[in-house]
């Protein structure tokens, strides 16, 4: 089915998603550690939801969740981060960028789920998932402005 299709194609690359919010709180550090390391915790937990909404609706649709590592690793359309450490503002773009892969993802989802009538997908879809997505964009990105000095 294809709805299946594109939810597992969201799914894979959420779950990658997820595990480079895992990496790169793990890895913080600056004057901002803190702030960050909350940041992309919460947003961490926000991605498993949003993945264990995905696999249910896969299986409520007949279809087989992906699950295993390779098969991740297979279907993800998000660039593999270098091993090791990056600096903070390289983590942060790393992250954006993967959210803008998945929002695409989403929106075309969303059209095709819309054209089948698969309003159960297409619910998750623009409900939870973009919302969702939307949101941990602006609370990254927030993080990229470049800020003047002040000096007083």
């Amino acid at each position: 089915m294809l709805s299946c299709q594109l939810l597992n194609q969201i799914l894979a690359d959420s779950l990658i998603l997820y595990s480079l919010y895992k990496k790169h709180h793990w890895q913080m550090c600056g004057p901002t550690f803190e702030q960050l390391y909350v940041l992309l915790d919460k947003h961490a937990g926000e991605q498993l939801e949003l993945i264990d909404a995905l696999a249910e609706r896969i299986q409520m649709l007949g279809g087989v969740a992906l699950a295993e590592m390779r098969h991740r690793a297979e279907l993800t359309t998000i660039e593999r981060a270098p091993d090791g450490v990056e600096e903070v503002p390289a983590m942060l773009s790393r992250l954006f960028s993967a959210h803008e892969t998945i929002i695409t993802e989403v929106r075309e989802a969303i059209e095709q789920t819309a054209q089948n009538g698969d309003g159960g997908s297409n619910d998750l879809l623009m409900g939870d998932v973009l919302r969702t997505h939307e949101q941990q964009v602006w609370g990254v990105a927030e993080h990229l402005v470049d800020t003047p000095l002040v000096r007083v």
